[in-house]
């Protein structure tokens, strides 16, 4: 194929088109050498949806903290609390810890 019949091809003469050269030329620097090219904003956009999963984690975390410090503020509650969460005991008093074996982790 000559030169000549090359440019008479539609595909080549858009393809030459200055404006159409340099907007390709301007879009592949922008998608991929830039310092601000689409895979940068892609993990960015990634890091932001974990951190706002991170944001709603905490949240419920801090809401579920609350309602256990209301339940603590009576002394029967912050009693109740003591002995389940920490096994403490009044004096005269033994405590036994009963453990079934459904609930005991599986050693291999």
């Amino acid at each position: 194929m000559k030169l000549k019949e090359l440019r008479q091809k539609k595909w080549f003469k858009v393809i030459s088109n200055k404006y159409i050269l340099m907007l390709i030329i301007f879009g592949t620097w922008m998608f991929f050498l830039d310092s601000n090219n689409w895979f940068i904003h892609h993990e960015l956009n990634s890091e932001i949806d974990d951190l706002n999963k991170n944001k709603l984690y905490y949240l419920n975390e801090i809401s579920k903290d609350e309602k256990t410090l209301e339940r603590l503020e009576d002394s029967v509650g912050l009693e109740r609390f003591a002995r389940e969460e920490y096994y403490m005991k009044r004096e005269n008093e033994d405590i036994y810890i009963i453990e079934y074996e459904d609930s005991l982790k599986q050693r291999k």
